[in-house]
């Protein structure tokens, strides 16, 4: 099969210059077109100085794309859902970054959105988690990429809930985000002088990702999730606590952990008895696929924290995009995301 010619929508974006740098890598993508209204004619390299030499194109607006085998919509969120039409009359594939069609339930997503332009539409997407949806994603044509907090707590919750593990009562969660969750365009808040240094609680309750949670994972309800914004760049490390059913220990933790994740590429149990990095750190992560959970134990209160980390621009969002869209087409899930973090 020829490589799929890809156009990327709002390629200036953080996560959409995220998914340019991997298909340019991927060897069945071929990226004909990106797009953005604000940098339209200008060369891609001036938005992503890291790309130079690694791509020729100019940004277009998207009144002037093409048909293109794949698109991906890397817009802000409503975007895409409004312009719908036209979107899906340029390519049978679709592989959508924002949160518009993640929801397949109109109730649940009007929760935590505004109502949705497109209700119709709901339902007929794949939510992009290979860890939880393999099956159906295999031949899927629309695909709908995770939120990027979502993802760091569904993979670390969702073998303990599936086993029953845990006991019946709420689960607390809460997720140290860096600033590219919040996107490319700057707001009083992201701006450096206010955010450098700080660690600003931004979402106590009522996270959107948590509609995600409570779609996905079983009982998910029962996740509580506080987001806090950090000064790093790049990165998610979340922790949640939660109370093992009695007579339950460690082997079992570990037992539903190696169930669910032994033949996973991309998530990596992490819990050490040496060195520096005994349990998940995000900063060994940047730049990379993987989503390293580990936990501990609390033995005499039977506590059970549990720590996740990844790269929010990768694993949180156009890694694990990238890797839906391999499970979809038939490749190998782990073609164009073989790159491994950095250390120091």
């Amino acid at each position: 099969m020829s490589r799929l010619k890809v156009a990327v929508v709002g390629a200036s974006g953080y996560a959409g210059g995220e998914f340019l740098r991997l298909a340019l890598g991927h060897p069945q993508l071929e990226v004909t077109q990106v797009t953005s209204e604000r940098q339209a004619g200008q060369p891609v390299h001036l938005i992503h100085p890291n790309l130079r030499g690694r791509c020729e194109l100019r940004f277009r607006t998207k009144h002037d794309l093409e048909a293109a085998d794949l698109l991906v919509l890397a817009l802000p969120h409503g975007e895409a859902a409004v312009a719908w039409d036209e979107f899906s009359a340029l390519s049978p594939r679709i592989l959508d970054l924002s949160a518009d069609f993640r929801i397949a339930d109109r109730a649940l997503y009007e929760r935590y959105y505004p109502p949705h332009p497109r209700p119709e539409l709901l339902g007929s997407f794949v939510y992009a988690n290979p860890e939880l949806h393999r099956e159906r994603l295999r031949g899927a044509t629309r695909l709908a990429a995770a939120g990027c907090v979502a993802t760091s707590l569904i993979l670390a919750l969702h073998p303990l809930l599936r086993a029953g593990l845990l006991l019946p009562g709420n689960i607390t969660a809460t997720s140290l985000v860096g600033s590219s969750a919040a996107g490319a365009s700057p707001s009083e808040g992201s701006h450096h002088p206010e955010r450098e240094g700080s660690l600003r609680v931004y979402k106590a309750t009522a996270h959107r990702h948590h509609a995600e949670l409570v779609q996905e994972l079983p009982g998910g309800g029962r996740v509580h999730l506080t987001a806090i914004s950090t000064p790093r760049v790049r990165g998610i490390l979340s922790t949640a606590q939660a109370f093992l059913m009695d007579g339950l220990s460690e082997r079992d933790v570990w037992g539903a952990y190696r169930e669910a994740y032994r033949e996973e590429p991309f998530v990596r149990l992490v819990k050490g008895s040496r060195g520096i990095y005994r349990l998940p750190d995000p900063r060994i992560l940047d730049g990379s696929n993987f989503c390293d959970i580990g936990f501990e134990l609390d033995p005499d209160s039977g506590r059970l924290v549990v720590v996740s980390a990844l790269d929010n621009l990768v694993k949180g969002t156009a890694g694990h995009a990238l890797q839906a869209l391999n499970a979809a087409m038939g490749w190998p899930e782990t073609l164009g995301l073989e790159f491994t973090g950095l250390h120091p």
